[in-house]
């Protein structure tokens, strides 16, 4: 009796087993983003002239999005580029002129030249516009102020914006300080954390309602959205969402590395693998880890320390189950390389290089480079980031889609 009961609890642990596994394939299955759920927006698209905000991550499967409405037999009148262009052959911070797609022969307006948002004359022959852009779920990511801007000027020309929904690789993550707008910039347009949780789409509604268009009525949204996601689902980027964030390991390292930055410290741009290791000059013997930045066309063509060999850490492996589990930034980088810098005034000065960077301005305050020169524990650091932290969660909750 005591052997067949053991047998019948050996069989429904497998048979439970088997059908979690078929369960999580099956929602792995089907799992589509926004601009795959093709059958949810193409009859709206019926007899309307499109325009489309888009960068090389606007795809229906293996497909430039444009391309694919094209051939589908929709009217796109015209497409928006964002920074590094529409199908991404400029360099970070590289201004982009307006051009005529060789591919399609559309019209291709860049909103990271002479102007940041369409005009009047831009949007006149558009009755409907499309934002499809991958984000990855952090302030100083500028994708955020673009939809910002997008959103502007179709509430000002009384326009509507379609949002085709996507993943936030990092959407697990809420978390740093709470940007002061004394310091607001171009790496920071909102008072929000670092990583803001949120896809593209509910950062949308969250402009909406929280009346971030200053004084301009709130912009018309159709959201598309995903099919079965979460925002705990782990998601590999099927396009690099910008030329320095050309692996998974760095999209994900991305909210903690790009402090950086504001630092005499490389994050590794000038190599292959930019934003997936850290180091100088100056940390020869504190460190065994080197790499040296070049000029790579196309990702960065004058990289900090060019030509010089760095030492620090190679991140290119580290195991980012742990920041998901503890769903935090790592500090610990910052204060660990501060620490071990010889030349502490120069940590934070960027003014002797070709790349500025002001930690001011990436962290959102002018008390963490403060902290980290102090020595503050990273307890007392991310004490100081409450009550705004926890009120960010709550005033987030509003606009979520997803669990």
């Amino acid at each position: 009796m005591k052997r067949l009961l053991t047998v019948l609890l050996i069989t429904i642990i497998s048979l439970l087993f088997i059908i979690r596994l078929y369960s999580n394939v099956s929602n792995k299955a089907s799992f589509k983003t926004g601009s795959d759920r093709t059958e949810q927006y193409l009859p709206y698209l019926k007899g309307k002239r499109v325009g489309i905000l888009a960068n090389p991550t606007t795809v229906i499967g293996n497909k430039h999005l444009v391309d694919s409405l094209m051939a589908l037999g929709v009217q796109v009148v015209k497409v928006f580029g964002p920074e590094h262009g529409f199908r991404g052959n400029a360099s970070n911070g590289a201004k982009v002129k307006d051009e005529v797609d060789a591919s399609t022969g559309l019209p291709i307006i860049s909103l990271y030249g002479s102007k940041r948002k369409p005009s009047a004359a831009n949007l006149a022959d558009v009755d409907l516009m499309i934002f499809d852009i991958q984000d990855v779920g952090c302030r100083f990511y500028t994708y955020i102020n673009v939809l910002r801007d997008v959103m502007e000027a179709c509430s000002e020309h009384k326009k509507e914006l379609m949002i085709l929904d996507r993943p936030n690789p990092n959407g697990y993550l809420v978390d740093g300080p709470i940007l002061d707008m004394r310091f607001k910039s171009g790496i920071g347009q909102f008072p929000i954390p670092i990583a803001h949780g949120m896809t593209i789409a509910e950062f949308a509604l969250m402009i909406n309602g929280e009346k971030w268009l200053r004084d301009l009525p709130a912009c018309k949204l159709k959201i598309i959205k995903m099919q079965n996601y979460h925002h705990d689902m782990p998601y590999t980027l099927p396009v690099p969402p910008s030329p320095n964030l050309n692996t998974q390991q760095s999209v994900e390292l991305y909210p903690s590395v790009c402090l950086f930055e504001g630092t005499i410290v490389s994050q590794g741009r000038g190599t292959q693998t930019p934003f997936t290791k850290l180091g100088a000059p100056a940390l020869k013997g504190s460190y065994a880890y080197q790499f040296t930045p070049v000029s790579i066309p196309g990702m960065s063509e004058t990289p900090l320390h060019m030509n010089q060999v760095c030492y620090g850490l190679d991140l290119m492996n580290y195991d980012m189950s742990s920041l998901r589990k503890e769903r935090k930034l790592n500090i610990q980088w910052m204060m660990e390389m501060y620490k071990a810098y010889p030349y502490k005034e120069k940590f934070f000065d960027r003014s002797q290089s070709n790349q500025m960077g002001d930690i001011n301005k990436l962290a959102g305050t002018d008390q963490f480079q403060q902290q980290i020169r102090d020595g503050v524990t990273e307890q007392a650091i991310r004490a100081s980031w409450e009550p705004g932290l926890s009120q960010y969660k709550t005033m987030r909750k509003k606009y979520l889609l997803y669990p």
